[in-house]
Formats: structure tokens, C-alpha cells, sequence
């Protein structure tokens, strides 16, 4: 299984690969630590050719000044990669932050592991609309990190029917240990989540219940504790509420929904999920 992990020297950064480490994997992974060197940002497209010749000599200060911290960010991943037991190298590439993460990403890799945010002021900015980007047009599945790393024992995971819910689940049965290693060998537990609009047709629920029912029936023969949760109401606020109640570590959610306009819908469903939850979120794709 090829990782892919963009860090920046922030904690979120950090984050991205400590949680690599803590998931409960059923394969080892192998690690593409990327930090991203983006000299080409610092020359806004606003600014006038007068204006750039004018802050040159401060440009140049902060090219030094980002390649300086490349190597500092590069010597501090290798070792964070040994200390956490993961196989893996670390890679500096040059260019724009979401081009290079995606260039990076199409290279066989199953999975990205990002922080939702950065260093500053602006790298929060840059980066939570690089983590947006990421949900959106990688092309492997994607983990958006909020927090700290800990040990995966409660997942959400919000289905719809479609065939992307069916890819999250084989995701989860392929990629995570339902009895992780540890020495409590407390099991996964998997919160199975539909959620339906009000309408008033008893026909759909009928069918809600059944589609959670085959969910249930396979997570749970791949060895998972399944528990079943229907709502009525909007999607994206249902599983926020449902994950804050139940205090999950991880959401998981595929990438797009049923159809045209379900594919709308439910991207607009896993952004707002992402963007609001307090918990990390796996986007499978």
C-alpha cells in the first residue's frame, strides 16, 4: 500500500504521518513523505514589474530562507518516519503545492494523507484550499487530518447506495484490521450511517433499511462491531451530529453519490463534512 504524505513543517504536517502510523492497517505501508517547495507563490501575479524589481532583494532572502527550511523539515520527517515505524523516504519538489501533491499522487499511490492546515496565517489559507482541492481531484482515496493521532477504535461510516459507498467499504474491509494490535485488543467499532431527505414515502425507508442492512451484513462478516444509524434530514449536518455524539476518531465517506445530481449533492455533502468535522475524514475514491 503507497502512501503519500504532504508536510510542511507544521503539526498538521506531522499529523498527516503519525496517523499513517496509529491507523490499523491490514497491509504495512510504504510511506512518500512530500514537502513542497513553492518559490513561483511568492511572485503574486498581481504585482507590477516595478513592484517585483522593487522587493528582489526580499524575494531572494525568502527563496533562501523556504530552501533553509526544506532541509530542516526533511532531516525532521526521516526521523519522525523511524521513530513511528514507518518504511518510507522523504521527497522535496519544487513548484505549485496542489499540483505537485497531485502529480505525486498519480504515481500508484492508494492513499494521501494531508493536514487541513499549515504553518501561518497564509499557509492555513493555501493549505485548507489544497486539502479542499485534494477531496476533489486526487486520484486515490484521500485522509484530511484535523488532530492529533490516536488509536482508530470507532469509524462512521456514511453510505448512500451508490457505488462509491460500495468503494469505501471495500476499502475499510481491504485496508482496516478489525482487531487492531494493542494491549486492550479493543475491537473496530463501525457506525454504519443513511440518511434520508423528509418525504413522506414509507417506501423509501423500507429501502433505507435494507440498503443499511447489506452494509451492516458486510462489514460485520469481515469481522467489524456494526452498529446501524438512520436519520432523516440534511446528509452533511446528520453525520456531523451522529460523529459528535458518538465521539468517532474517523469518518469515512466515498466521493461521489448516486448519479448527475447526486454527484453534486453528495461532493457538496463530503466537503462541508470535511470542512466542519472535528475528527479526521477519509474520502475514499
Amino acid at each position: 500500500m503507497k502512501v503519500l504524505a504532504a508536510t510542511d513543517g507544521s503539526k498538521y504536517g506531522r499529523w498527516a504521518i503519525e496517523w499513517v502510523a496509529q491507523m490499523p492497517l491490514t497491509v504495512q505501508p510504504v510511506v512518500r513523505a512530500l514537502h513542497v517547495v513553492d518559490v513561483a507563490g511568492l511572485r503574486a501575479p498581481f504585482m507590477i514589474q516595478p513592484m517585483i524589481v522593487g522587493t528582489e532583494r526580499y524575494l531572494q532572502d525568502e527563496i533562501k530562507r523556504m530552501e533553509a527550511s526544506a532541509k530542516t523539515v526533511t532531516r525532521q520527517t526521516e526521523t519522525l518516519l523511524k521513530e513511528s515505524g514507518l518504511n518510507g523516504t522523504v521527497v522535496v519538489d519544487r513548484g505549485g503545492v496542489a499540483a505537485s501533491i497531485m502529480k505525486h499522487a498519480k504515481r500508484g499511490v492508494t492513499l494521501l494523507s494531508i493536514g487541513s492546515r499549515g504553518l501561518d496565517t497564509l499557509d492555513r489559507f493555501m493549505l485548507g484550499s489544497v486539502s479542499n482541492h485534494a477531496i476533489h481531484h486526487a486520484p486515490c482515496s484521500v485522509l484530511v487530518v484535523k488532530e492529533t493521532p490516536r488509536p482508530v477504535r470507532r469509524i462512521l461510516l456514511a453510505i448512500d447506495g451508490s457505488s462509491a459507498s460500495d468503494k469505501a467499504v471495500r476499502f475499510l474491509i481491504r485496508y482496516v484490521n478489525p482487531a487492531p494490535d494493542g494491549p486492550d485488543r479493543e475491537p473496530v467499532m463501525v457506525t454504519i450511517a443513511h440518511v434520508m431527505p423528509f418525504l413522506k414515502y414509507p417506501e423509501l425507508r423500507e429501502a433505507g433499511n435494507m440498503l443499511v442492512q447489506r452494509y451492516v451484513d458486510k462489514v460485520a462478516k469481515a469481522g467489524f462491531q456494526v452498529r446501524e444509524s438512520m436519520k432523516l434530514g440534511k446528509p452533511a449536518d446528520e453525520i456531523l451530529t451522529e460523529a459528535k455524539q458518538e465521539k468517532v476518531d474517523l469518518i469515512v465517506t466515498g466521493a461521489k453519490g448516486l448519479g448527475a445530481i447526486g454527484r453534486v449533492l453528495l461532493g457538496s455533502v463530503s466537503t462541508r463534512v470535511v470542512q466542519h468535522a472535528a475528527c479526521s475524514v477519509l474520502v475514499v475514491r
